[in-house]
């Protein structure tokens, strides 16, 4: 998405204020509120995306590396995803709100195309700025002087440069979930996957990437197994748990392990977060031995 977008003309006195100020108090009403909508849309938007990537089934780790026709796929899955989210039902368009058909436009890139039925309608526009890691939400009325002149094959025109100023937004430039696999070095990524077994590429991934939340779906993508959750357990000694263990690494569950974590000053994990760490100091080995775990002794 483009980064410098021009002010909202959406005002008291702007013909669609009234309009599109209603919608969006429908929607933020619907999401549970404004600081509920900011939690969950981002989330929503992050599993779509990951949901088409599959790096568990297919090895892909990134957006880019989807087909033309499984990018076009996402945005029908954020339009499926963003009804249920807010519990709209279908409309003559994607979605009715109010009594209103609405269009629902998603883009991974910088602008929307609208289709001529949505001409004259409200559009709910969507877009995810992966290299970023930001997200938007907001509404428009698609009226043919917000719109490019030019038009493709399909007679679908984008908002022109002036037309972003007539978008009413819920959310913008607002950040949502970086995809994983963006966030690491190339090398600590191959690293990782270089590993023959499930065991193997799960201890290189908890040892090369310490002190950070691991979500449960890049556990699933590491180990590249059915019963994945098992290589991050503690067996009989030969669990990827055991083996960091014996390397003086904590493998701590969010579920299961919070009072540590938050003991030992870790980030915030979710229940279905993991986290590891190397604990520096005799208070930290203290305070895991207490909970349970046994680590090398550390040298004076």
């Amino acid at each position: 998405m483009k980064q410098k977008l021009p002010d909202s003309l959406i005002l008291p006195g702007h013909p669609d204020f009234e309009l599109l100020s209603q919608l969006a108090s429908e929607i933020t009403a619907r999401a549970g509120g404004a600081l509920t909508l900011e939690d969950s849309f981002p989330a929503m938007l992050r599993r779509c995306i990951d949901d088409v990537i599959m790096t568990p089934k297919t090895g892909r780790r990134a957006y880019e590396e989807l087909e033309k026709t499984e990018k076009t796929y996402i945005g029908t899955r954020v339009e499926i995803e963003l009804r249920a989210l807010l519990r709209l039902p279908r409309g003559r368009l994607d979605t009715e709100i109010l009594g209103r058909d609405v269009d629902i436009k998603n883009t991974m890139g910088s602008n929307w195309m609208i289709p001529t039925e949505a001409l004259e309608q409200p559009c709910l526009l969507v877009a995810a700025d992966e290299a970023r890691a930001r997200c938007y939400l907001g509404l428009i009325v698609a009226r043919p002087e917000y719109l490019t002149q030019g038009k493709n094959k399909d007679g679908k025109g984008s908002i022109s440069a002036a037309g972003f100023g007539h978008i009413l937004w819920l959310l913008c430039d607002h950040p949502y979930p970086a995809n994983f696999w963006r966030c690491q070095e190339p090398d600590i990524v191959a690293e990782i996957f270089s590993g023959d077994t499930g065991n193997v590429r799960m201890a290189n991934l908890f040892r090369r990437i310490q002190n950070t939340p691991i979500a449960r779906d890049v556990v699933e993508a590491v180990a590249q197994q059915k019963d994945f959750m098992r290589r991050i357990r503690a067996d009989k000694g030969r669990g990827t748990r055991d083996h960091l263990e014996r390397e003086g690494i904590l493998l701590l569950s969010g579920q299961y392990d919070s009072q540590l974590i938050k003991a030992l000053e870790l980030p915030n994990c979710t229940g279905s977060e993991f986290i590891s760490c190397r604990p520096a100091s005799e208070t930290a080995q203290r305070m895991a031995a207490q909970a349970g775990f046994t680590l090398p002794t550390l040298d004076c």
